[in-house]
């Protein structure tokens, strides 16, 4: 049987991102040698991976990689560690490889720029964009048990409690349930780590999801227009002049409220135990304190992070 050796324009703008794999390319017609040709030194295409091309010549955006990266190694892949928390709206920062996980029984060459492991344990995927992704708790400690300096460890299982998508328990089921290879030290920094601020900014992440209000900045000082300090706050709104305070937004002895609203401040205060019990009430105290806020004139304050807080 004869092979077209052209497409039709048309038959090639169906892809995603611009990504097609060799078996795509023959359903409409372009052989594997024009492939090659196309892709070759001078051309208008890229080759990212064996029988997957990029139908342009210009680098690759992660998105792509990520596509290209399933279509090499099949759908039943799931993408894992820092790529999945990204997916998941955690923000770290990317790794040179993007980690897959593969089922047990398939073997595949590995490839630049892509790392793979085999398990019997492939996690549910969920799909974001067209691509799945492992659950929270799985990406963190896949790629917690890769990284050998400990404090990054810590900083790595941290991230799902401080954007409120896990808690500890299900970490560490997660954990006991996976490859028990590189874990000592996880589970060692998982059953000591004091959670209480951490568990309290995934709670208040939590309220916020259900409200229209815009992201915060986190962990802030305001200070005046000086730059003396006034007092802190565990959420600002920069653009009306609102401060959310559940960390110590009550406490014996603290004053910083005082402070705080004497500047024209719209401050909300709640405890840890109220974002548990009842956050959607504090959710609805949070809009209601946004529309007053943005009704009254901004206060004459700035807010800088507090250094050494996650933003």
């Amino acid at each position: 049987m004869a092979t077209t050796e052209s497409a039709e324009p048309l038959a090639l703008s169906d892809t995603v991102c611009g990504v097609l794999t060799s078996r795509q390319l023959r359903d409409v017609g372009v052989s594997a040698r024009r492939a090659a040709r196309l892709s070759g030194p001078g051309g208008p295409w890229r080759r990212l991976y064996p029988g997957v091309f990029l139908l342009h010549d210009t680098p690759p955006t992660r998105r792509q990689l990520l596509h290209a990266a399933i279509s090499r190694h099949g759908h039943e892949a799931v993408i894992t560690g820092a790529d999945a928390l990204r997916a998941h709206g955690v923000h770290c920062p990317l790794t040179d490889q993007i980690h897959l996980l593969i089922p047990h029984y398939r073997r595949l060459a590995p490839d630049a720029g892509v790392l793979t492991c085999r398990t019997g344990r492939m996690p549910e995927p969920v799909m974001t964009d067209g691509l799945p992704f492992a659950p929270v708790a799985r990406a963190a400690l896949d790629l917690a048990r890769r990284e050998p300096d400990s404090a990054a460890v810590e900083q790595l299982v941290t991230l799902p409690l401080y954007w409120g998508l896990a808690d500890r328990a299900e970490l560490l089921a997660e954990l006991d349930a996976g490859n028990q290879r590189g874990s000592a030290t996880v589970r060692t920094i998982l059953r000591g780590l004091d959670e209480r601020d951490t568990f309290a900014h995934g709670l208040a992440v939590k309220a916020l999801r259900s409200t229209p209000l815009p992201a915060p900045m986190w962990n802030v000082a305001v200070c005046d227009r000086r730059g003396r300090r006034i007092g802190t706050a565990d959420a600002w709104w920069d653009e009306v002049g609102l401060a959310w305070r559940y960390l110590t937004g009550v406490g014996v002895g603290d004053f910083t409220h005082l402070a705080l609203t004497a500047t024209g401040t719209v401050l909300v205060r709640c405890t840890t135990q109220q974002l548990l019990d009842n956050p959607d009430e504090v959710g609805r105290e949070l809009i209601r304190a946004y529309t007053q806020a943005a009704r009254t004139p901004r206060p004459k304050v700035r807010a800088v992070h507090e250094v050494g807080t996650a933003a």
